[in-house]
């Protein structure tokens, strides 16, 4: 091979993607200290400004003379604006442990972040819990907000179940932290009453968002999984891996109350992916059940006579009517007018 009439030396192409690759990560840690450092000095400036009201009763009033001087001393510096000022103060706060020698998830998230998580009515756990969630999954700043607003952590892990009794510990946990309740399903865009067949199609058509909404580590294996038991046709609704726990996953539709037998059914199921798909490598299989809606006490006797892990949550897909939904902006449009708002707020 030659390159502008030269001939390349065997191994030069490995070499090359690997001094690319090289280059690459040096960019992305050089970007994580800078990001720290930033967040530091804001977490620096609002903690002095606290401090300064506390003691000296400065007002609000204080904070835009502030940002007036600092901008003018430090023209080419962005996000010395009044508004980011009170977030740098909101921000020490918040965080009053912030150490820049200590890690914490919050030092490696943007600054557009930290804000979407000072805007909203969340505790000391729930911020650090998002914080935290944002930086394992790489979360965008709307994705963050689509989170919070939705309930993640509060539905995470809530769906009745029976796996701390076919699954040992620390397991059953982890297995646990899966099953939501309910399961936001707004981003369909259904109203009404719907077939399960209608429901399953909606979230096939917006497979993207339907994993998003089942959590980190799902992946899609199939819809409609057919098994063939000694000529009799079984199909099961969908099936998911879970690339973290290497488990297959069976959710099972229903859009009406669940029933007793909804439980044997999924039972089933299971079996069938544990016999026919699972590897010796994988875990025990489980399997979720969302319904419409369900009785708690009914749930409790299917689950405590169920042979087989799983858990059985229900699902929400409009909270408003249409005409509200349709005149409600979406996160994108907010996102674009918080930074029309603030330009030079980075």
């Amino acid at each position: 091979m030659s390159t502008n009439g030269s001939l390349v030396p065997e191994g030069y192409a490995q070499f090359l993607t690997d001094l690319k690759a090289h280059v690459l990560s040096a960019r992305v840690q050089a970007q994580r200290v800078v990001n720290t450092a930033l967040i530091d000095l804001y977490w620096n400036i609002g903690t002095r400004i606290l401090t300064e009201q506390e003691r000296q009763g400065w007002g609000s009033a204080v904070i835009t003379r502030l940002a007036a001087d600092l901008r003018r001393e430090f023209p080419e510096m962005t996000g010395l604006s009044r508004s980011n000022l009170h977030y740098m103060r909101a921000f020490a706060a918040a965080w009053e442990d912030w150490d820049l020698n200590v890690p914490q998830p919050v030092g490696h998230l943007p600054w557009g972040h930290i804000r979407v998580l000072l805007d909203k009515d969340l505790g000391p756990e729930s911020r650090a819990w998002y914080a935290a969630a944002a930086v394992e999954h790489g979360w965008s700043r709307n994705v963050l907000m689509n989170m919070i607003m939705n309930k993640t952590l509060e539905r995470t892990g809530a769906a009745p179940s029976n796996f701390d009794r076919h699954l040992a510990a620390p397991e059953s946990e982890l297995v646990q932290q899966m099953a939501k309740d309910p399961y936001a399903l707004e981003f369909l865009g259904l109203t009404g009453e719907i077939a399960e067949r209608d429901l399953e199609q909606a979230l096939m058509d917006r497979i993207v968002e339907t994993l998003r909404e089942l959590g980190p580590g799902f992946a899609f294996v199939g819809r409609q999984v057919h098994f063939d038991v000694d000529g009799d046709d079984f199909y099961l609704d969908l099936l998911f891996f879970h690339v973290e726990q290497l488990r297959y996953v069976v959710v099972e539709l229903k859009t009406g109350k669940f029933q007793p037998e909804y439980a044997g059914k999924l039972q089933f199921y299971i079996a069938l992916v544990d016999d026919k798909l699972r590897r010796p490598a994988h875990s025990p299989t489980v399997g979720i059940l969302i319904c419409g809606s369900r009785d708690d006490h009914t749930v409790r006797y299917a689950l405590n006579q169920s042979n087989t892990p799983m858990a059985v949550s229900t699902y929400t897909y409009e909270n408003l009517p249409p005409a509200e939904q349709q005149a409600l902006p979406d996160a994108d449009e907010i996102a674009v007018a918080l930074d029309w708002a603030e330009p030079d707020e980075s």
